[in-house]
């Protein structure tokens, strides 16, 4: 008799039920896709989730006509091999870009989502940020954001096609939904549904918002600080004492806008200037030191990420508006969500990369009307590695080998059925610019186990009296047996994936000292 785990029984019933889903929708139109992808996106500040530092009425109108999820995760918190793993259903030691650092570009021969739904039939499309260094493969159309990093810039950014290179004038968010649009009125016209990657750079470091967020500043204003902002991390794991994470320490001028950005035309330098000069001259007079400084560069950061996610929703405003004008919300379904989360100075941090809830929990949001009840949640434990399952089921449409991810389709019913699942989080880049130690862990209904490997030290956390990760009960009495069952969910778990023992090499020619002198670069 076959025998399953937990993990492998859930991965069955999910296929089995997808499947059947997937039956009933073949004799039907397939639906339109529209993956709304953002950088950097912490959960609190969408006000979908609630008590949120940023209104964002346009992305909550995709949770009000449908589903919410509450408890998304990635498995690696970084924005290339996140996105790769959106393309691909497969873990980053599966679909082998681990880092944004030294993986090189990523394989686009390999299966993904994109090149499956274009063999069936499907109009593909990414425009925006692409970061995998290489050229998109199974998209009709590509129009991304290019430089050396590609990272872009937020005013006047460059764009690279498959005809060439273009240079713009504007804000990139307004630039990303003109070529959306653009490319959807084409779309319509075509009697094939459409698969589109919108891929936001918001809210990447360096946080500029947008023209009318610039003319509307209050340099006044006070966003709350987080409980932690000026938490003692001695004595902690020397994977969090070591990191470079400290918004004292490590955030440059441009982060907190004492110094101006390059490449602005007139007009965007007089806007930056009206916003931020007179701050910075009272700034420099204050001289400001210890937790005075630290919450002056804690309000400047947080207030100008909060106001760049503004920008970026009024344009997936403009977006939800083409669809709804144009007809196309009948049969297409919307999905909101993030490479990962982020640091809005927890911890005194900024930045990503750890297996924490604030950098790898996401926003997960999706409309589909006529199949997802509006205004529904779910609190099942979801991954990144879910996304292009669920998609390709909707859609008809079979993976021809193995994802590591599962189709959602079931959680979209009124009763779903019962969802057991553990998550597999693996973080590799180290050497890297932030200096977060390797580390991977099991994140289950209540328990958060994380291994430092290359300092052999452990974690390990309750989420419901701790949710923010502020208390490793590792090593503590009473917490043996948990830990014992955690470590043996973590092994299942590696041997599930088949995660290899051994980690990749740094390549010479991708290595910490060229990429730190690179990024150096970038800021001066």
């Amino acid at each position: 008799m076959l025998k399953f785990d937990g993990n492998q029984t859930g991965r069955l019933v999910s296929t089995l039920l997808s499947l059947t889903f997937s039956m009933s929708l073949a004799a039907r139109e397939r639906p339109n896709i529209v993956f709304i992808f953002s950088d950097d996106h912490a959960v609190s500040a969408v006000s979908a989730y609630g008590d949120s530092l940023v209104e964002t009425p346009n992305i909550d109108r995709i949770a009000a006509g449908g589903i919410r999820f509450d408890r998304a995760y990635v498995g690696n918190a970084i924005c290339g091999p996140s996105r790769a793993t959106l393309l691909t259903g497969l873990h980053s030691h599966a679909n082998g870009f681990y880092s944004n650092e030294w993986s090189g570009p990523f394989d686009g021969e390999q299966q993904t989502l994109s090149s499956l739904l274009q063999g069936a039939g499907y109009q593909t499309a990414v425009i925006g940020k692409w970061h995998l260094y290489s050229d998109p493969v199974g998209f009709d159309h590509w129009d991304v954001i290019d430089n050396v990093f590609e990272q872009g810039t937020y005013y006047n950014p460059v764009f690279r096609t498959s005809n060439g290179v273009e240079e713009t004038t504007g804000y990139v968010a307004d630039l990303v939904t003109d070529k959306t649009i653009a490319w959807l009125g084409q779309a319509k016209q075509e009697d094939r549904p459409f698969f589109l990657l919108y891929n936001h750079k918001t809210p990447h470091r360096d946080w500029l918002p947008g023209p009318e967020e610039l003319r509307d500043w209050n340099e006044e204003a006070q966003l709350k600080e987080p409980d932690s902002l000026f938490r003692n991390l001695d004595g902690l794991t020397q994977a969090r004492s070591e990191a470079r994470m400290r918004i004292e320490d490590y955030m440059t001028d441009n982060d907190v806008k004492l110094r101006m950005g390059k490449d602005l035309t007139p007009e965007q330098a007089a806007l930056w200037q009206n916003a931020f000069a007179e701050g910075n001259l009272q700034y420099e007079k204050a001289d400001l030191t210890g937790q005075d400084d630290l919450r002056w560069k804690y309000q400047r950061y947080v207030k100008t990420y909060a106001a760049s996610v503004k920008s970026m929703d009024r344009q997936i405003g403009r977006l939800l508006d083409y669809l709804e004008a144009n007809g196309l919300m009948k049969n297409t379904i919307v999905l909101y969500s993030s490479d990962q989360g982020f640091f809005l100075g927890e911890n005194g941090w900024f930045d990503k990369r750890w297996m924490d809830e604030v950098s790898s929990q996401v926003p997960l949001l999706m409309e589909w009307r006529g199949h997802i009840t509006p205004g529904s949640t779910s609190d099942a434990l979801v991954q990144n590695i879910d996304f292009a399952p669920t998609l390709l089921a909707a859609a008809g449409v079979a993976p021809k080998t193995p994802m590591h991810g599962v189709s959602l389709l079931p959680l979209f019913k009124d009763s779903p059925r019962p969802w057991h699942r553990d998550l597999y989080y693996h973080f590799y880049e180290n050497p890297g610019f932030h200096g977060v130690a390797r580390h991977y862990g099991v994140r289950t209904e209540r328990y958060k186990l994380v291994y430092y490997y290359q300092n052999d030290e452990w974690e390990l956390f309750d989420l419901v009296t701790d949710p923010e990760d502020q208390v490793n009960l590792y090593g503590k009495q009473g917490y043996a047996a948990i830990t014992q069952d955690l470590q043996k969910r973590l092994q299942a778990l590696r041997a599930q994936y088949q995660v290899p023992e051994i980690d990749p090499e740094v390549p010479w020619y991708q290595g910490p000292a060229i990429r730190a002198v690179e990024k150096l670069m970038m800021w001066l």
